[in-house]
């Protein structure tokens, strides 16, 4: 993160020394006050989110035999993730992050470890329904969450010249690290889960939130949080529901949506040769294009606005899932996949800056929650549709989805781009 942002900051290869100097100072600035440890312990406390929906399925899916059961578990914990998300964010934003952050992450960390115990016993198939709505509602939101501590370190100790330039890039790092960490968590997933045993992802994403979301929570930038007392400065709720910004959140639930067909398509594809264990090592594909080109997307020129990123990069989604759908081996499914993440990580990244820019006053943590659960609940209630369809119609059919989320992801950004906007594409600045 450090080399990134004083990387990125630098200007163009023409800018003056004064202002590359400055930009620096200020890049240095931001390090120094979220503290050089933040932003990898801030990474690392994202896994089990990433982790939770992924082995959930892997290890009801390896325990009882059904790709159907595994995928509504799946979409159980996204419906708890759904419910209440949002309301963690709203608390946060009223009451500061550690009082959230720090019950919700011992209990959810609880709740992994025993749904375990739930599913290798003779517990029916409803326990582990409701087990997963719970695991879901008690995930930790730390993306959200260190979006808005950087925003108020931005806000309060980076000199107003240097804000927007500065923000932008931490912003684009922020999405980068969402998208990566959808891609990495199934893969240590896939990795544990092959090299041991399925419940060890379970048990390495609770020792995880155990240990790093509750680090997170008491790390000194909490403290930067507003609390009670300037909840009178917050926008009004209903201001989030404005047309422009749903059209976003929409565009999240997509990526959702996308996400949850490509695993368990893969995985029904996998599971017919008895390789199902290997899904998350080949899903990690995508994390390679997309990681790159998720970092890279500050390097934009600024005439290649957020709106049509977000088009461009779907659509060159959406042509990788057409080839996706139409693969029969695996070395065409693992191209189809390499190019899949090269569209998936710029258009997050899109998505989320155009969310920074419409984020009501007052109401950041709120907003980051809803894409976040977006992305969670589209996986879940894919998962569980795609599931279903490996079962009763076959992998090949299942892996068709894809392409029709990829559409959808499309048909979000064309409605964003043709929505009346209240203001025009620009760079960040705090609300």
């Amino acid at each position: 993160m450090c080399n990134y942002l004083l990387r990125k900051q630098g200007g163009t290869p023409d800018a003056p020394a004064e202002v590359m100097f400055h930009t620096r100072s200020a890049s240095s600035e931001l390090i120094r006050h979220a503290g050089l440890s933040y932003f990898p312990l801030a990474f690392i406390a994202r896994l089990p989110f990433a982790m939770m929906t992924v082995g959930v399925l892997t290890l009801v899916v390896a325990e009882r035999g059904s790709v159907t059961l595994g995928g509504l578990n799946s979409a159980a914990a996204g419906i708890g993730t759904a419910l209440a998300g949002p309301l963690l964010g709203a608390a946060a934003d009223r009451l500061g992050q550690r009082r959230v952050l720090v019950p919700v992450g011992l209990i959810n960390a609880a709740l992994l470890a025993a749904f375990i115990l739930v599913v290798q016993s003779a517990a029916p198939d409803l326990a582990l329904l409701a087990m997963s709505v719970l695991i879901g509602a008690s995930a930790p939101q730390i993306a959200p969450m260190s979006r808005t501590r950087l925003v108020a370190i931005i806000t309060r100790k980076i000199r107003v010249s240097e804000r927007e330039r500065v923000l932008s890039s931490t912003m684009a790092y922020e999405s980068a690290a969402d998208e990566t960490v959808f891609i990495v968590g199934p893969f240590l997933v896939g990795i544990l889960a092959t090299a041991i045993a399925p419940w060890l992802a379970i048990v390495g994403a609770a020792a995880l939130t155990l240990v790093f979301v509750t680090r997170f929570a008491l790390h000194p930038t909490g403290r930067l949080q507003p609390g009670t007392k300037n909840s009178r400065q917050q926008a009004p709720a209903r201001e989030l529901a404005s047309a422009k910004l749903l059209t976003v959140v929409a565009g999240a639930l997509g990526i959702g949506l996308f996400f949850g067909a490509t695993l368990t398509s893969l995985t029904g594809f996998l599971a017919a040769d008895g390789d199902g264990d290997r899904a998350g090592l080949l899903y990690g594909v995508m994390g390679i294009g997309s990681a790159a080109l998720a970092l890279g997307s500050a390097a934009f020129p600024a005439r290649f606005s957020f709106r049509a990123r977000w088009l461009t990069f779907a659509t060159l989604m959406l042509a990788a899932a057409l080839a996706y759908a139409t693969a029969r081996d695996e070395l065409t499914i693992v191209i189809a996949l390499a190019v899949l993440g090269c569209g998936i990580g710029p258009t997050l990244v899109s998505q989320y800056s155009l969310a920074a820019q419409l984020s009501p006053a007052g109401r950041s943590a709120t907003t980051m929650t809803m894409l976040g659960s977006a992305v969670v609940v589209g996986q879940a209630v894919s998962s569980a549709v795609t599931g279903a369809v490996v079962d009763s119609l076959g992998a090949t059919t299942a892996m068709t989805l894809p392409a029709v989320t990829a559409a959808l992801i499309v048909a979000a950004g064309i409605a964003h781009a043709t929505s009346k906007p209240k203001t025009a594409d620009r760079e960040l600045v705090p609300a």
